[in-house]
């Protein structure tokens, strides 16, 4: 019993339970009546969501691709938002961050399979590392206006990530960096398949 009255590993099965939410899969289900886990790339993140949506209801699709980015984002903002306010240490802060991202990249309700952990990634990273949050974002934005792949752009903002808290935030108050990678070796590794198309020319773009 003492097991589950420790603060923090309540809340390291908070993050990876509700990481694992699919909220991509239950809103095209809800809302469009469609099944993205056996159509298109069969991922649970927003551009499935938008991609296979589309072929039935553009209008609807565009809606459905915001609100499962936000959710995604919110699942890890809000554990650990919640976290703050308990006062746990900065290193339970980073375990809850990459459990809700594994959460989300290994859904338990979808027997271990997921998305590709980016508006989940954004959303841990905007409660822990703002500033580059912010600057990840834009490079991120501006980037899927340039190029229109949807990949390459989570991939540059995640770069962006990563380096701007090198120079802004030394140590993440833990004196390591760690988690910061980790997260983004997580991410990076679900699209690995997207990094083959790439290098093939054969990732589609989103339009």
């Amino acid at each position: 019993m003492d097991f589950f009255s420790n603060i923090n590993i309540l809340f390291y099965l908070a993050a990876y339970l509700i990481g694992s939410i699919p909220f991509g899969m239950i809103l095209a289900k809800l809302f469009a009546g469609v099944d993205i886990k056996s159509q298109g790339s069969k991922s649970i993140g927003a551009t499935n969501v938008l991609r296979v949506v589309k072929e039935t209801n553009p209008s609807l699709a565009k809606k459905l691709g915001i609100a499962t980015v936000i959710l995604d984002a919110l699942k890890g903002t809000l554990v650990i938002l919640v976290a703050m306010a308990m006062n746990v240490s900065p290193e339970t802060l980073w375990m809850i961050a990459v459990l809700a991202v594994l959460g989300h990249c290994y859904s338990v309700y979808l027997g271990f399979e997921g998305g590709k952990g980016v508006a989940t990634g954004l959303g841990v990273y905007i409660a822990l590392v703002p500033i580059a949050t912010v600057i990840g974002a834009i490079v991120w934005i501006v980037s899927a206006k340039v190029l229109k792949i949807s990949s390459v752009s989570s991939l540059l903002g995640l770069v962006a990530v990563v380096i701007a808290s090198i120079f802004i935030y030394e140590g993440l108050e833990i004196n390591s960096h760690v988690p910061l990678y980790l997260i983004a070796f997580i991410i990076i590794y679900k699209h690995i398949p997207n990094i083959v198309r790439v290098i093939k020319g054969e990732e589609k773009k989103v339009i």
